[in-house]
């Protein structure tokens, strides 16, 4: 787990070089930072408030959902995108499922490829600490600096994820790539609809360019799409475990009861692979 991926990180305080240490990170200036029995570390410092982190009732939705297979497909382009890459990072990796993926049951199309979980939530890397024998988990706000090595990663996974540009662009190696999934606009169709979710910003995708477009240019984009067949628990499941489980009232519930038993949704997603202007 860390072993895999400690010498690809960075102490989070003075930016030295850490080791693993009877159950613990620490760099060679002394700071220290326990690994979880779990087998995740958190590298966050100081007293401000992280990111919005996944709760534990999201955690399990999306573990729920995913282990079931429902965005299979998905992840198996993901892992086809990550090829032959021997370091890959996912920044916002929740549960580790797609990472996991990309490096394969058993190495897969990456060899023996190890992954750097990203996420603000520590309930969410309890799991993916153990999706993968060559997991790394760690405890990191995407919106400071990342304690990962400069130029390191092959590819960086970012699926619905928050991006920070210029730490992106630091932590690829020269040629690597940044793999973006976003929710094209009919995403859980009829499900936004029916049951009042967040829908899709119309201007997601000018943002985006807006976002990354200073430090990445755009390769290649495409539209995966995927039709689903969902009772009304992986209904509830794929509700929690997005931005509009932090909206939903109590009346949720009832309407997903007025669906059909099973009802048929569309999953659209837009992956974008970006590349870092030379």
């Amino acid at each position: 787990m860390l072993d895999d991926v400690i010498d690809y990180l960075l102490c989070p305080v003075c930016g030295g070089r850490p080791s693993l240490v009877e159950g613990a990170v620490r760099c060679e200036r002394g700071h220290s930072f326990d690994v979880a029995r779990q087998g995740y570390v958190s590298l966050l410092t100081g007293s401000a408030a992280p990111g919005t982190a996944d709760t534990p009732s999201m955690v399990a939705a999306r573990a729920d959902f995913l282990d079931a297979g429902h965005y299979a497909p998905l992840a198996d382009r993901l892992a086809d995108l990550c090829g032959a890459a021997s370091v890959v990072a996912d920044a916002g990796a929740g549960t580790g499922y797609y990472l996991a993926r990309a490096l394969g049951v058993s190495g897969g199309t990456a060899g023996r490829a190890v992954g750097i979980a990203l996420d603000v939530s520590k309930h969410a890397l309890k799991r993916a600490a153990r999706a993968h024998p060559r997991i790394g988990a760690v405890v990191a706000d995407v919106w400071r600096p990342l304690p990962v090595r400069d130029g390191c990663v092959d590819v960086l996974l970012n699926v619905f994820a928050p991006r920070n540009a210029a730490e992106f662009a630091r932590i690829l190696r020269p040629g690597g790539s940044l793999v973006v999934v976003t929710p094209a606009e009919d995403h859980l169709h009829p499900l936004v609809e029916r049951l009042g979710l967040l829908s899709v910003d119309e201007e997601k995708e000018r943002r985006l360019e807006e976002t990354l477009g200073g430090r990445f240019a755009k390769a290649v984009q495409e539209v995966e799409e995927i039709t689903l067949t969902l009772g009304h628990k992986a209904v509830e499941a794929v509700v929690g475990m997005g931005p509009s489980a932090w909206h939903t009232g109590t009346a949720l519930a009832d309407k997903i009861r007025e669906l059909p038993d099973p009802v048929r949704v569309r999953a659209s997603f837009r992956i974008t692979r970006w590349v870092v202007h030379k």
